[in-house]
């Protein structure tokens, strides 16, 4: 008869000795209901001989002399119990993580960004422009997202991502098809808004950004898989697209370019590059697998910790940098500053569990966090910056 029990040196003994001494017709141990409330190591009395006793003697005394051996088996028990949750992820959840609603705010954060510069420069802001602009870019972000997971399929390397929309609705074909739809129901209304803006500087721009969507993903480039997706992201999200939503709060004539939008651009694009480097630490052997050499591919998930850490210092020395030379407005310094504690959480997070592939799923979206606060944070210091401070407008570059 087996039983699962939590001990300590006297009940152990007390048992053993109840044990060799029970008749053989009859060699049962049973124990007090406060031994076996928790179960933590098994043993086992059979009838073999007089002193027939397996408890695993050996293994038992050295989990009982160790304060870490003797919650090994409960630590034990609860990582596969961990693995079975895992294993038995409900529907509903694999769908939420298939829509990636958080990653939405990479539509949300340039524009808002580059809305606030243009209504640092000329004290104007249209709303009607800003919600349409908003619609069509969380269009090609549900494209990026789509055919990223086509084109991931194609290579094998989503083969065992359950959250993949492929996998879920069973459609290659049906994905593919509404993805390059929603690519175009949101360049149209790009298109649109740039020319009622008069701006082909702006179109251009956005033309830019979607290019490099395209082929950081899609064949024949895929130049994700050479490592080159976090440059794409920072110039697609960054210089092109912020600065085009800048460009188009213009409802009178064409907005310079100054430091001020460049900077705060470069901003945005270096955060939206960091949440796409952490997405990557869960897939180190499956990138790997299929030839896809991402950064941490390539460096591994101890350094990719320290990249981390410094890209956060980094993000911040570059906003104290361009407060102290005015390109940026001291209000933005001090909201900016606000989102430290955000971004100490991810390099705590990432440094912690840089190994552990089920926690470090959630690294991504820590990173969407930072990104959207310090994004809105940005934002919100050059509106008070017109608003309250009483900033100088900008200097044109050209």
């Amino acid at each position: 008869m087996a039983f699962s029990a939590t001990f300590n040196g006297p009940i152990l003994a007390s048992v053993l000795n109840k044990c060799s001494h029970a008749p053989t017709s009859t060699r049962t141990c049973s124990l007090p209901s406060y031994i076996t409330q928790r179960s933590i190591c098994c043993f086992q009395c059979t009838g073999r001989s007089g002193s027939g006793i397996n408890l695993r003697w050996i293994e038992v005394k050295q989990r009982h002399s160790s304060p870490r051996g003797l919650f090994m088996c409960r630590v034990q028990q609860h990582d596969t119990t961990s693995e079975e949750n895992e294993e038995n992820i409900s529907q509903a959840t694999l769908i939420w993580r298939a829509i990636k609603l958080p990653i939405y705010s990479v539509a949300l954060v340039p524009l808002t960004v580059g809305s606030a510069a243009a209504y640092l420069q000329t004290g104007l802001f249209s709303a009607r422009r800003y919600f349409m602009l908003l619609a069509s870019s969380v269009f090609i972000i549900t494209w990026l997202n789509l055919s990223n997971d086509v084109y991931d399929f194609d290579t094998g390397a989503d083969k065992d991502k359950k959250e993949s929309v492929v996998n879920i609705v069973g459609s290659r074909t049906g994905t593919f098809i509404a993805a390059y739809l929603l690519l175009a129901l949101g360049f149209l209304g790009l298109t649109y808004t740039s020319v009622e803006a008069a701006n082909l500087c702006a179109i251009l721009l956005l033309a830019s950004a979607i290019t490099c969507g395209y082929i950081y993903q899609c064949p024949p480039f895929r130049l994700s898989y050479q490592g080159l997706g976090e440059p794409l992201c920072f110039a697609a999200f960054g210089p092109f697209a912020t600065t085009a939503f800048y460009l188009l709060q213009s409802s009178t004539s064409e907005l310079p370019i100054t430091f001020t939008i460049l900077s705060a651009s470069a901003l945005v694009g270096f955060t939206t590059s960091l949440i796409l480097f952490c997405s990557h630490f869960h897939q180190v052997e499956g990138d790997k697998a299929v030839g896809k050499f991402s950064p941490l591919v390539r460096l591994g998930t101890q350094a990719g910790s320290r990249v981390v850490k410094v890209g956060v210092a980094t993000l911040y020395s570059g906003m104290l940098l361009l407060g102290f030379t005015q390109i940026l407005p001291f209000t933005c310094i001090i909201l900016c500053a606000l989102t430290i504690p955000v971004g100490k959480l991810v390099v705590s997070y990432v440094e912690k569990n840089h190994k552990d592939k089920a926690k470090i799923f959630m690294a991504k979206y820590y990173c969407v966090r930072l990104h959207a606060l310090f994004g809105v944070a940005l934002a919100a210091g050059l509106v008070a910056a017109k608003m309250v401070a009483r900033y100088p407008v900008p200097k044109p570059i050209f």
